[in-house]
């Protein structure tokens, strides 16, 4: 069984806090998250996470500061895993990588990754990890430069409505459309290793965005509500397969 699938199904069968990670600061800081329960305050060490990817090229990683919080929320409210409430922020070249199986990037601008970047990366999704990758607008064209890199015998290809990561926890359509963008109609592209997605891509979504505060973007509560769905509905598959 893929390791984190098993990690999840521990979680499930035990009740307890997980095993896979701490919860970060997007500053870097060695904080841990904490979030109310119950009146009370509860530690986030060794809850389900989310790694932020911190990437060179002067993108602004950092964007969306307030989407994977509210992710994180979001996803143990609806699957009863527990989750931390806060994000880690990991470069691809860190040590600690392989402990973190989701990884999570976004942004607006130029992407880059050095050569011992990619060759970690590239073995970290290899053995088992996934990368969520969300264009906040203008991430496009250097993101897919770097995935010729990372994978240079590979070719990103459409992700079919019918796969899995459409269905994994709520059923959907495929990527929805939160911002207008280009005015394109939303994509979903990925990777592959044999049967298994290792990357996933959402282009013309902006589903960051969606994860927001609602007073950030001012987005309606239904395209929120189909950001939600869309980010659980990755991050379950990915713990899942």
């Amino acid at each position: 069984m893929h390791v984190v699938a098993a990690l999840v199904a521990a979680l499930l069968l035990s009740g307890s806090a997980g095993v896979l990670a701490q919860g970060h600061r997007p500053d870097d800081g060695e904080t841990s998250g904490r979030r109310e329960e119950n009146g009370r305050v509860r530690a986030d060490d060794y809850r389900v996470t989310v790694a932020r990817l911190k990437y060179g090229g002067g993108g602004d990683w950092y964007a969306d500061p307030s989407s994977l919080p509210n992710f994180l929320g979001e996803f143990e409210r609806r699957t009863g895993i527990p989750t931390a409430s806060l994000e880690k922020v990991i470069e691809a070249g860190d040590p600690e990588l392989s402990s973190f199986p989701f990884l999570y990037m976004t942004g607006h601008g130029n992407v880059s990754f050095s050569s011992t970047e990619l060759e970690r990366l590239r073995g970290h999704l290899l053995a088992g990890g996934f990368l969520y990758a969300d264009d906040n607008y203008g991430m496009d064209e250097s993101f897919r430069k770097v995935v010729a890199l990372l994978f240079p015998g590979r070719e990103m290809a459409l992700v079919p409505f019918d796969h899995p990561i459409y269905s994994a926890f709520y059923e959907l359509d495929g990527p929805p459309k939160i911002h207008e963008h280009d005015g394109k109609r939303p994509e979903g592209w990925g990777i592959f290793d044999g049967d298994r997605l290792m990357l996933f891509y959402t282009y013309e979504s902006d589903v960051g965005d969606g994860l927001e505060d609602p007073d950030v973007h001012g987005d309606p509560p239904a395209k929120r509500e189909l950001a939600v769905r869309m980010a659980v509905n990755v991050f379950y598959y990915a713990m899942t397969r």
